[in-house]
């Protein structure tokens, strides 16, 4: 009998809720601040920018959210995911341990962001809202919500950061086959952007300068447009959580159960999504799991970054939020994980690493193309640069279950397939990548510049 590679979910199996981990946490994420009052932000104050349902899951405390029958519709189109048993890595690492992977590439935009897309843009249809903005990074939050608000017919403009529009075309011109407007940050179009170019005309742009240009335009609108956000802030993470519910059920029809749960982590949306439903067991019931978020060493700020009230943008326009973060004036490294590229954490994971409930390393790039084509060759999917941070620390984590001679069971998270990032590819194959430590001094010199709110 042959063996089982992939476990999948019938329609009729698939979860029907998505799990709020902070019911869970004895110690709750700090509250976000308001900018300018520095008081406790309030469902009221994030009105300009989100829609209503948003703002309601963004400071909900239930356990549990029913999935609105709308946004199940749209998870039918490609939901769920397969778990996928990883023989052919297992067999070229020669490694006692199992590995598994949840393959999120398998939606029609290639990668996770569509759990939160569809809901995000279904909140804003129900109430009526015609226009959304945003931001992305390496083009893959972007791409989700252009379907998703082609889908529910709302106009979206999408602050690309440049130098990914510049590496990704292909994405762009995904979002466009979407009817989206997608534009280069820095760019003319906002202050914050202007703000930007005229201090550096040659900027590359970030996350959090995108940032700054999408909510600065949804605010601008006079309610016209809400603003839309792909990770980080509570709502996101918590749509998210439907990988993980359904990896748990996957877990049980294999037969087996994680020792150590893996993703990686940009503003944790993809990692929360997979490990938040596992560590509900570690939480609740006391659990012996690990969950390992995988940052890379250019961006490093669970790793190197200080936990600290600091601004999800570059020009101070969101709520300060509790983080472990660079600085939001941390100016990251041109690599190809695009949506690595952000200086900080949500305040949920945040919290999490905090209390040592879950665990962080940073990889170097290279090390993370090399971990992404031997998995392409021992299992046939050419994985995306951010993904291929999970796939370099489960290969670290199988090398030392060999190394002790010891069984463990790995699952990680496959964020996305890398088939429109072959660029990338092609710059490693021609020895044009490289690493980017980071200095102490460095990292000092933009944590410095953070206002002590945190005592």
């Amino acid at each position: 009998m042959s063996k089982v590679k992939k476990f999948i979910l019938s329609e009729d199996e698939m979860p029907r809720q998505w799990y709020n981990i902070v019911a869970d946490m004895k110690n709750k994420p700090l509250p976000l601040i308001h900018p300018k009052t520095k008081k406790e932000v309030k469902p009221e104050d994030l009105a300009p920018l989100f829609s209503e349902g948003v703002i309601e899951q963004e400071f909900s405390t239930e356990r549990f959210v029913e999935i609105p029958d709308k946004v199940l519709e749209i998870y039918n189109i490609w939901r769920s995911t397969p778990l996928v048993r990883a023989y052919g890595l297992e067999k070229a690492l020669d490694t006692p341990a199992k590995i598994y992977f949840k393959n999120e590439g398998t939606s029609p935009i290639g990668s996770h962001k569509l759990n939160t897309a569809a809901a995000q843009a279904y909140y804003a249809y129900e109430q009526g809202i015609k226009s959304l903005t945003t931001e992305t990074g390496g083009g893959q939050w972007g791409s989700a919500l252009s379907f998703a608000c082609q889908y529910f017919g709302i106009d979206l403009k999408v602050f690309m950061v440049k130098v990914s529009y510049n590496q990704k075309p292909y994405r762009k011109l995904m979002m466009n086959t979407w009817k989206a407007d997608v534009i280069p940050s820095p760019s003319d179009k906002t202050a914050a952007g202007r703000a930007v170019l005229e201090h550096d005309p040659e900027c590359s742009g970030s996350l959090g300068i995108a940032v700054s240009e999408a909510v600065e335009m949804a605010v601008e609108s006079g309610g016209a447009a809400k603003y839309a956000i792909g990770s980080v802030l509570n709502h996101v993470l918590m749509h998210q959580t439907i990988i993980g519910e359904e990896a748990i059920l996957q877990m049980e029809k294999a037969g087996d159960e994680p020792d150590v749960v893996i993703g990686c982590f940009g503003g944790g949306s993809n990692f929360a999504g997979i490990a938040f439903p596992f560590l509900r067991d570690k939480l609740v019931k006391g659990k012996n799991i690990r969950v390992v978020a995988v940052e890379p060493q250019s961006c490093p700020k669970l790793t190197r970054g200080v936990f600290q009230y600091d601004f999800g943008d570059n020009a101070g326009f969101t709520p300060l939020i509790p983080m472990y973060t660079l600085g939001h004036n941390f100016q990251p490294a041109d690599i190809h994980a695009g949506g690595l590229r952000y200086h900080g954490a949500g305040s949920i994971v945040s919290q999490l690493l905090h209390d040592n409930l879950i665990e962080a390393r940073s990889i170097p790039q290279i090390e993370t193309f090399e971990a992404g084509l031997l998995f392409a060759n021992a299992e046939g999917i050419i994985p995306a640069p951010e993904s291929a941070h999970a796939i370099a620390q489960a290969i670290r984590e199988a090398k030392i279950a060999k190394e002790e001679g010891k069984q463990r069971t790995i699952l990680f998270n496959l964020s996305g397939h890398g088939l429109v990032d072959l660029y990338a590819y092609e710059q490693y194959f021609a020895g044009k990548l490289r690493d980017y430590p980071l200095s102490d001094e460095y990292i000092h010199r933009s944590t410095s510049e953070l206002e002590q709110i945190i005592k």
